[in-house]
């Protein structure tokens, strides 16, 4: 894939950034299609300087697939996680993640801002 930065995470498969929402979405359906459970994490709210814009996705399968990205790579590892449980629980989620001194040993924003992030199970 022309431009596809590609991350190994500890316990998850694979992270693929791409540039393409339609690349992404059209990847969570056919993960659905063949059966396999799949959580779309989107990005609705932005503070500050946030890495992705409102709107942008990560999918996930539950083999440890996902495809995308919420945060350029601060917070997907928290995220997927995030993503396995709604996957096994049926709850949609809202996440929140930012920077502040109470969480800077946990996952959090480099750039200062601060994201939500609405993760549910699809299909």
């Amino acid at each position: 894939m022309a431009g596809a930065m590609r991350y190994i995470l500890p316990n998850i498969t694979e992270l693929i950034m791409l540039a393409s929402d339609d690349d992404i979405l059209g990847q969570a359906e056919a993960w659905a299609n063949a059966g396999k459970g799949v959580a779309l994490a989107t990005v609705i709210e932005t503070w500050g300087s946030a890495p992705r814009p409102v709107g942008s996705h990560l999918a996930i399968a539950e083999d440890g697939h996902f495809l995308g990205s919420v945060s350029g790579g601060c917070v997907e590892g928290d995220v997927v996680t995030e993503a396995m449980d709604c996957i096994s629980d049926g709850k949609p989620r809202v996440l929140e993640f930012g920077v502040a001194d109470e969480t800077a040993w946990r996952a959090g924003l480099s750039c200062g801002g601060r994201i939500r992030v609405y993760v549910e199970r699809i299909g």
